[in-house]
């Protein structure tokens, strides 16, 4: 058993981390908070969160009688958070900066500084999550390797930021809110004077863009490339855009001179174009092959890929249910393929695949398999010359049966003609 007396935990400023904090003095740990600066720069407007954030955890601090340490990784978000993500949208693809900031940021070098700076035994978090070694670091066993869980709360969980931790890291730290749900953790807060926490509104985006529209945001790092939305089901010209770095599959495209709402369904970075659809259940928006870089597994790679075929759950977006999935390796990374067809999977977003309560790690995202039925629906609707444009997404043999799951939404389309 881990012998543990300091801890350091990090301190946001909102009630989750403040939580975690008050949970860990409770316990009689020496106790050491740490505010991770990893934005300086002001929007628009002159107002920079980071410094709002900042007088909230010395509030926390104060109030549970512990100190605080601000630490600027500023340059390190930068070169390796922040820089990847405009290299991602230059080349059409959209990130997911909260997933490398856990990475590179919080389980790196924050870790480091609290272990080798501060002597901490142990760090901390607010994330709802929990692990093998226990919410304490109780059942501590490096011989074993530490096992990523879901949290408590399925809603909350947050597993999937942590898909790409590594072992060092995860094996010391501890997550003290995992076995409770999010009111638990409200209600905490206001019985020890942190109602001025419980109250602050959390933060559900980017935390870097703040208020503003990403398309005014992006402006500012990756200059305008003004080129076509094309209709695919038309192979016509349907409107402008300013760049492709400002566009993600899925979203709806704002042509107002059109009474149907087109929404983006494939990027051409080399020819600057964006291919719309008309209406958001259209087949092209749903695809149920991923195809993804090589996997992070966070204790192991899981047996039955070994063997062959891993059976497992899958999600791109935190914020989506887990379906279930089927995975193979190969030897540039995952083929996933999902048992429902899912909308708007998209590349430079990371596949997080998970089993039996457990997080088994993740993947960047590099392209996805456009479904055989999306191909027949454009040659058997006089659409044959624009099928050549998805064709370069999926290797179709002739007489493969179609790969689907959702007969409900291959009727709906058809109907639709």
């Amino acid at each position: 058993m881990l012998n543990i007396r300091k801890v350091v935990v990090g301190i946001s400023g909102g009630v989750d981390s403040a939580v975690a904090a008050l949970l860990l003095k409770k316990r009689g740990y020496d106790i050491q908070g740490v505010f991770m600066q990893n934005w300086d720069i002001a929007d628009e407007k002159g107002y920079c969160s980071a410094d709002a954030d900042y007088k909230d955890a010395a509030l926390v601090c104060d109030k549970l009688d512990i100190k605080l340490t601000h630490v600027n990784f500023v340059k390190h978000y930068w070169n390796e958070v922040f820089s990847n993500l405009i290299k991602e949208y230059e080349t059409g693809n959209t990130p997911n900066p909260d997933v490398l900031c856990n990475r590179n940021i919080k389980f790196n070098y924050f870790y480091k500084y609290a272990r080798n700076e501060l002597g901490a035994d142990a760090i901390a978090t607010g994330h709802y999550a929990r692990t093998s070694f226990g919410s304490y670091l109780e059942h501590y066993n490096p011989e074993k390797g530490v096992r990523l869980l879901n949290a408590v709360d399925w809603f909350k969980d947050q597993t999937f930021f942590l898909c790409q931790v590594n072992q060092e890291a995860l094996q010391r730290t501890m997550f003290p809110l995992g076995d409770l749900m999010k009111p638990e953790v409200k209600k905490i807060a206001r019985e020890n004077g942190l109602e001025k926490i419980a109250r602050k509104k959390e933060s559900m985006g980017i935390c870097f863009i703040g208020n503003r529209k990403f398309q005014d945001f992006i402006r500012e790092y990756i200059d305008d490339k003004p080129g076509d939305f094309v209709d695919v089901d038309t192979a016509k010209v349907v409107g402008q855009h300013n760049g492709v770095h400002q566009w993600t599959l899925g979203q709806r495209a704002r042509l107002h001179s059109y009474e149907s709402p087109y929404f983006v369904a494939r990027k051409d970075v080399d020819k600057n174009i964006i291919y719309v659809v008309k209406g958001t259940k259209h087949p092209l928006l749903y695809t149920n092959i991923i195809l993804t870089s090589e996997p992070h597994w966070i204790h192991s790679q899981p047996p039955d890929l070994q063997n062959g075929v891993l059976e497992c759950d899958f999600k791109f977006q935190h914020t989506k249910y887990w379906v279930k999935c089927q995975v193979c390796q190969t030897s540039k990374g995952l083929i996933i393929k999902v048992n429902r067809y899912k909308r708007a999977i998209t590349p430079g977003q990371f596949a997080v695949l998970s089993k039996d309560g457990e997080c088994l790690g993740g993947a960047r995202i590099i392209n996805t398999g456009v479904s055989h039925f999306s191909l027949y629906y454009l040659e058997n609707n006089g659409l044959g010359s624009v099928s050549h444009i998805l064709k370069k997404y999926v290797n179709v043999t002739q007489g493969e049966d179609e790969l689907t799951d959702n007969e409900d939404m291959k009727h709906r389309a058809v109907n639709r003609c």
